[in-house]
């Protein structure tokens, strides 16, 4: 039986079909055409004819990750400010305080961070080490 819904179904079952087709087409070609290569360093990974030195397992300081911990913690309340300052006429005197005390939260954490050294990478860089053997 011939509804409505099926009539306006049908260009998408062509598209679908369409596309599934050209791919299937693309991949069918690429096998036939493509080249093969049998070199020592083609099965490597990021292979670019040059023999890979060492090994891709490195260790990263846990500085790294504990800043990039912090990037997206303060990009993202960078958006929820930005989003506070578009919508600032809206939210009132209530919505002000809100972010005014997010804010000082933020401030609070920030000093605490640098209080315990866990921006720095200098020299004095283990000070957070040392302050988390003190917790223990």
């Amino acid at each position: 039986m011939i509804t409505k819904e099926t009539i306006t179904f049908w260009p998408f079952l062509v598209y679908a079909f369409l596309a599934f087709g050209i791919a299937g087409i693309m991949i069918i070609l690429s096998w036939f055409l493509g080249e093969r290569h049998k070199e020592k360093t083609t099965g490597e990974p990021y292979e670019s004819g040059i023999p890979g030195t060492g090994n891709a397992r490195l260790r990263f300081s846990s500085h790294f990750y504990l800043i990039a911990m912090f990037f997206v913690i303060f990009d993202l309340d960078a958006a929820f400010v930005i989003a506070w300052a578009i919508s600032f006429r809206e939210v009132g005197l209530a919505g002000y305080l809100g972010v005014l005390v997010f804010i000082l939260l933020l401030v609070v954490v920030l000093i605490y961070e640098l209080g315990i050294g866990a921006l720095n990478f200098g020299p004095d860089g283990k000070k957070i080490l040392k302050y988390k053997r003190r917790l223990r």
